[in-house]
């Protein structure tokens, strides 16, 4: 008899004729460019691994969803799926119309039927789903300064897979998975969900959940979208691979899974769950806080410790798989071996590194013990994260008009030239403006479209082990963030808000803007017609007022000196 983990589950995909065909058709279809998380939703939905959804979720389907974790037809499902679009394409379309679904290289994936179209209430999805409308929530935050403002629902009809170009042998379909147990006998698979890179502490509670399912392991990373400031997918594949040969080669298996998490805590897990329930796994681990995007904007966590445990043993029996609980492992110097922290006696040495102090050392270039990690993962670590003195890095000043970012950013592009060592780019407001924003505006829009830019192009600097210097005006809190995920996906991301007084700004005001528009002859002015949103998190605050540019540009040398950035001595 079959094992179910074993036989096949359905797929979206049409036939090869059907697929060519539909791909004629798609010339006369309004087409949606895809974003990298609704390309990884489509995989998803096409391969099977969110089975039971034939599409992106109706209106009824996501209203049961957000409110009850459930599908119209009873099934469990806690995380809404759906196509969010922008208020232009969605304008012209109605029930029945379809679409062509494109990556981002306009190479057709899908077509889509929609049935369903509307606006949705997205404080009461942020409070139903993430617990919070909180923007310190990374999901929260995508809901309502990323995503279209319209959803789309209704059945997708897959054409091709998207196109991956990394580590493909290790990408693994669920029917795929599902054949790989059937050919190898693997009737019970414990799976271990992973966002970060595996350390020894890692291999020990995987083993141990192994041996107590009596199960094979599979170890399934999350290669898609995770919380920004993760290390990177390719440092931890490799990071993954260096210690593979650590495990028993016919008991272990690593396989990659193209997720976009939304980090949601409880309702993540069963998520999760029902996810390795469709590619075939019998176990799942479920971790202390798992899925949890750290902390919300009173500084408490997001979501109890044993929250997600807690929801997913509620609803264990339908998502089809067992759950196995994530024990803390902590290394015992006596006997020099990771044991459960609930196991150990009083008396012993307990040593421990956390994330926080990981990060710490890697940045400062110190000692990782042996105990703590293998060094083939520090060796990758250290390759993808060297000492910060060694990185690229971003100085994003913002503050009004005429606050005198522009002049400080001068100063400390001159002040960095002469230290030397790393490249210097200056990317002022106006300049940016001149040469690759000119045919922009300033709405709101255009507004975030130029700092974006700005924020892009400093994210390759800082990649390539440059330093970018930006002084836009950069008024609003959503696009400063943006730029800062862009930027720190590659290195250091350091802001300074210039917070001179607008009454001071006014009065240096040597182009007579501030006049203008107060008379009303310039439209959509900081500071006058339009918002500045204050920066509450900036790396340091400058007020130019009573300090000359030289003690404003020493400032941010100190800053960055005591951020390890660059060195004074």
């Amino acid at each position: 008899m079959t094992n179910p983990n074993q036989t096949p589950i359905p797929e979206l995909y049409v036939s090869a004729d059907a697929a060519a065909a539909l791909k004629d058709e798609a010339g006369n279809m309004p087409s949606w460019d895809l974003t990298p998380r609704q390309i990884c939703d489509l995989e998803l939905l096409m391969n099977g691994g969110f089975n039971p959804l034939k599409g992106f979720l109706t209106e009824a389907d996501y209203d049961g969803v957000v409110n009850d974790m459930r599908l119209t037809s009873g099934a469990l499902w806690p995380m809404p799926i759906n196509l969010d679009v922008s208020e232009k394409f969605a304008e012209g379309l109605e029930p029945g119309t379809d679409i062509a679904l494109r990556d981002q290289e306009g190479v057709i994936l899908a077509v889509m039927s929609v049935t369903d179209k509307w606006v949705p209430n997205k404080a009461l999805e942020a409070e139903k789903v993430f617990g919070a409308d909180d923007l310190a929530h990374p999901a929260v935050n995508y809901l309502h300064n990323s995503a279209g403002p319209v959803y789309l629902g209704g059945p997708v009809k897959g054409l091709q897979t998207p196109t991956h170009y990394d580590f493909r042998a290790r990408r693994n379909t669920p029917n795929e998975l599902r054949t790989f147990f059937k050919k190898l006998g693997w009737n019970r698979v414990v799976a271990f969900q992973t966002r970060n890179p595996l350390h020894r502490a890692h291999q020990e509670l995987t083993f141990r959940a192994a041996r107590e399912a009596q199960a094979n392991l599979l170890i399934h990373p999350v290669v898609g979208m995770t919380k920004p400031g993760d290390v990177n997918h390719f440092t931890r594949v490799r990071c993954y691979e260096a210690v593979l040969d650590k495990y028993p080669a016919a008991t272990t298996n690593l396989s990659l899974l193209n997720l976009a998490m939304r980090m949601a805590g409880p309702r993540e897990a069963v998520w999760h769950g029902l996810i390795r329930a469709n590619h075939g796994v019998t176990h799942f681990i479920v971790g202390r806080d798992h899925a949890g995007p750290g902390k919300n904007s009173a500084g408490d966590d997001f979501y109890g410790p044993y929250d997600a445990q807690d929801l997913f043993r509620k609803y264990e029996d339908e998502i089809g798989v067992t759950m196995v609980n994530f024990k803390h492992m902590v290394y015992v110097q006596e006997r020099a071996q990771y044991e459960p922290a609930d196991e150990i006696e009083e008396g012993v040495t307990v040593l421990n590194i956390s994330g926080t102090e990981l990060r710490r050392r890697l940045r400062e270039g110190l000692d990782i013990p042996e105990w703590f990690s293998f060094p083939e993962v520090v060796q990758q670590l250290r390759r993808t994260s060297p000492p910060r003195a060694q990185q690229g890095f971003t100085v994003f000043f913002t503050g009004l008009s005429g606050s005198g970012k522009s002049t400080v950013a001068n100063a400390l592009m001159v002040k960095l030239m002469e230290m030397g060592g790393r490249p210097v780019s200056l990317l002022d407001g106006d300049v940016v403006r001149k040469h690759l924003s000119s045919e922009l505006g300033f709405s709101k829009e255009h507004r975030d479209i130029n700092i974006k830019r700005i924020g892009y192009v400093a994210s390759e600097i800082t990649k390539n082990g440059g330093i970018a210097i930006c002084a836009p005006i950069a008024p609003y809190t959503a696009t400063r963030r943006a730029v800062r995920e862009m930027v720190e996906a590659g290195g250091a991301f350091v802001e300074i808000h210039i917070s001179t007084p607008l009454e001071e700004c006014e009065r240096r005001d040597r182009k007579g803007l501030y006049k203008l528009a107060r008379e009303g002859k310039i439209k959509e002015f900081t500071g006058i017609s339009d918002p500045y949103e204050e920066p509450t998190k900036a790396e340091l605050t400058v007020n130019t007022t009573d300090i000359d540019v030289n003690g404003a540009a020493h400032q941010v040398l100190l800053k960055l000196e005591a951020m390890g950035l660059i060195g004074l001595s």
